[in-house]
């Protein structure tokens, strides 16, 4: 114990004749120079910088450190004042060249095809001035006498799309989901600087040019608002290609786990370091209009905000069907009575704009990709967590 406190000092209390020798009077280059002088500076020093060098140097570390949260988490554009600028700012009239920039679509089979066909018909009709990518079967022959060939065909003359051919990423009994890993081959187009991946069973409602224009990051996705747990919603994929990221999204798919799909992987990847968009107007679900009155504050982002379906609609770029148990409207199945949103005091425009989402896109169906395609498919609708992220 000797041994112990002989290295104590002790200060002087209650003599003011020593005032001037306590530390709280000493010069301050006098206090810097001790406290660099001593040993416990040092070591204290080095630990942090060898914890923060190992932090960078292996990316587990440094995902932990996130959730510990040792390291921020990704930027949210609403927190950024150059992310929010971009979006309210009109898109300039020229000095920006759009061929780096695409929209991107994935197909797998017809029924996907005409979606998509009616993603890339809307955005030439509200003029977007991005380019139009699609990711289709490499065993489809376009121009073909069949319906793929007819409408691959129709994509490349009528609408300007770049078909390109990939092989579609399946898994043995997920035949929904397994497809839906082939979007992660956007991260591979690298021949573009940014592309837009969105899923196809949804409408466009007006172009989204401005997200090419945010602020530089790997990728950028809203958040899955409908959950209560932070998850971020794949249905709409801000990315730049690249072939580190690639090979990271590749890693990630051949080391996956028997429940992941291209939700959790990206989550798993980006969930604490991507660049969030803002889910109100990228993101807003039909689903949406059926909500509880008290639960809409989830996606107006404010629980004083009183829900106007009109101005949500009017402000709205990018409308998800998403309605379990009512199937995707080119689906046959469901009972609309049982299913449409209830009117309320009276009120029955969320009703009558819910019904419209789904005779507009059997309507648009029908006109884009033919007579063959209009009105719902007899297709078994299988059990809910195929629907739970759609």
């Amino acid at each position: 114990m000797d041994r112990l406190l002989s290295g104590w000092k002790y200060a002087p209390v209650g003599d003011s004749s020593d005032d001037a020798s306590h530390p709280s009077k000493r010069p301050f280059i006098q206090n810097a120079r001790e406290c660099l002088n001593s040993k416990a500076f040092w070591r204290t020093f080095l630990v942090i910088a060898s914890i923060l060098l190992l932090a960078n140097l292996f990316s587990p570390a440094k995902e932990q450190m996130r959730k510990l949260g040792w390291f921020p988490a990704g930027p949210d554009i609403k927190g950024s004042s150059q992310g929010s600028e971009i979006l309210e700012k009109p898109i300039p009239a020229d000095g920006i060249d759009w061929s780096q920039y695409a929209y991107c679509q994935y197909v797998t089979n017809e029924d996907y095809l005409c979606n998509s066909l009616m993603i890339f018909e809307s955005l030439v009709r509200l003029e977007a001035k991005a380019e139009r990518l699609m990711m289709y079967p490499q065993e489809w022959v376009v121009g073909e006498d069949s319906n793929h060939g007819r409408l691959l065909a129709k994509a490349r003359d009528e609408y300007m799309v770049r078909l390109v051919p990939i092989e579609v990423q399946r898994l043995a009994g997920e035949p929904t989901w397994a497809e839906s890993f082939t979007k992660l081959l956007a991260f591979n187009q690298t021949e573009y600087k940014r592309v837009l991946s969105l899923d196809s069973d949804a409408t466009v409602l007006q172009p989204m040019d401005e997200l090419f224009l945010l602020p530089s990051a790997p990728v950028g996705m809203p958040r899955a608002y409908w959950l209560d747990q932070p998850y971020l919603s794949s249905q709409l994929v801000l990315i730049e290609p690249s072939q580190p990221e690639f090979d990271r999204i590749e890693a990630a798919f051949n080391n996956r786990g028997s429940s992941d799909f291209d939700m959790e992987i990206v989550n798993d990847l980006y969930g604490n370091s991507c660049f969030i968009i803002p889910h109100r107007k990228y993101d807003l679900l039909t689903g949406e209009f059926k909500s509880d009155p008290d639960q809409h504050y989830k996606y107006l982002g404010s629980k004083e905000e009183e829900w106007d379906p009109d101005k949500v609609l009017n402000e709205a770029k990018f409308l998800h069907f998403s309605d379990w148990p009512y199937p995707k409207p080119w689906i046959q199945g469901g009972s609309t009575e049982q299913n449409q949103p209830k009117c309320r005091d009276g009120d029955c425009r969320d009703q009558e704009k819910w019904l419209w989402f789904y005779s507009d896109f059997r309507d648009r169906r029908a006109r884009v990709c033919g007579a063959g395609f209009g009105g719902k498919r007899d297709v078994e609708v299988k059990s809910p967590h195929v629907y739970r992220w759609r």
